[in-house]
């Protein structure tokens, strides 16, 4: 099971004009602890920025799982209820998860999800679906 990192970085970016503008990106990395999410964005950031930068912030997200798409250059925060029948009581449950999207837009995005969500057996049901602002994502790199 992946644990997922945000990494915050930050960095002079250069605008249209020409002009330097200090930003914050964040990024998703599957590491197993802070210290190696940290490790592991600066390895894969130092190729595309020129220059210094830092690791603003590192936290622990709680996003379960990941539906991919080549074809989508955005992400999408997918708040899924799954619903359950407490055997006991009659009483229905209803445990709440976070799964993140890539999708071109937002309609995308639902239809990735529900194209992910076919074999499910249990009811679920949608509670909300919101773009991110993350820049990418990187899974966890095996080595041989």
């Amino acid at each position: 099971m992946a644990n997922w990192f945000e990494c915050k970085v930050r960095y002079d970016k250069i605008q249209e004009n020409g002009a330097a503008k200090k930003v914050t990106e964040p990024y998703l990395v599957d590491a197993l602890s802070f210290t190696e999410a940290e490790t592991r964005i600066t390895e894969e950031q130092t190729p595309y920025i020129s220059g210094e930068f830092s690791v603003s912030a590192v936290k622990r997200t709680k996003i379960s799982d990941i539906f991919w798409n080549e074809a989508g250059d955005r992400w999408y925060l997918v708040k899924v209820a799954f619903i359950t029948i407490d055997e006991r009581s009659g009483a229905e449950k209803r445990a709440v998860s976070q799964i993140l999207v890539q999708a071109s837009n937002f309609h995308n995005a639902v239809e990735v999800f529900d194209e992910a969500m076919k074999g499910t057996l249990g009811d679920f049901e949608i509670v909300s679906v919101n773009e991110t602002p993350l820049m990418d994502v990187y899974k966890m790199k095996v080595k041989a």
